[in-house]
């Protein structure tokens, strides 16, 4: 078993369980992926941030029905368990017509309909690659990759076993994406204002005669 905070752990012939999962730190978010145990940290700010403001733009519409067409389960972080592999996706979504009710397990067994991953420089490479893989395995028709960093939104549509892209946006563009282009909103949304960088004030020079610097020299 390798407990690691990087994409790339080191070899080991002892496949993770789902109790090593549940011996990870509470502090960290635990995840297997072809036998083998990854820990994260919890997300920072601007990750937290992304993930936060993409699940209320959706989630209102979409899991509440409130302005959108409702149907959705939209769920922050949880904990999927499709075969051997253990992930927990950033965001992910059931059509209700497919999952009549949530499970009264502490996760599901259900792949999502949808999946945002919002990528870190810590999780890039597991994000892009097995657990990108594990989602098209298992038939999540729809992932969307979310990177802070570069204030980009990538979204991807399964055809047969392959991801193909449908659309790249940057900054504040406007997005109305499948499976939720029923709604539009600005990617600028999801991160945190630029910040406004001030000159600072010119420092005044006092320049004395030599009349007043012999006088305030006594």
């Amino acid at each position: 078993m390798t407990k690691s905070q990087t994409a790339n752990p080191e070899p080991t012939s002892t496949r993770a369980t789902y109790q090593d999962v549940l011996n990870a730190p509470p502090h960290m978010v635990a995840e297997i992926v072809d036998g083998t145990l990854y820990t994260q940290p919890r997300p920072g700010p601007r990750h937290s941030l992304a993930s936060s403001e993409l699940g209320l733009c959706i989630g209102s519409p979409f899991h509440k029905g409130r302005g959108g067409p409702g149907g959705w389960w939209i769920l922050f972080e949880p904990e999927v368990h499709l075969g051997e592999d253990i992930l927990v996706p950033d965001i992910a979504g059931w059509r209700r017509e497919r999952m009549l009710e949530l499970p009264t397990t502490a996760y599901f067994t259900l792949a999502p309909d949808w999946v945002c991953e919002v990528i870190s420089p810590s999780t890039r490479a597991l994000d892009l690659g097995g657990k990108r893989a594990i989602y098209a395995r298992e038939g999540v028709t729809y992932l969307w990759l979310v990177d802070p960093d570069a204030r980009s939104l990538e979204a991807f549509k399964l055809r047969g076993s392959e991801w193909v892209l449908m659309d790249t946006l940057f900054d504040d563009a406007p997005v109305s994406l499948p499976p939720f282009e029923a709604i539009s909103f600005s990617l600028g949304d999801l991160w945190p204002p630029h910040a406004v960088h001030k000159e600072p004030p010119p420092i005044k020079q006092v320049v004395k005669s030599e009349t007043e610097f012999a006088e305030t020299s006594k």
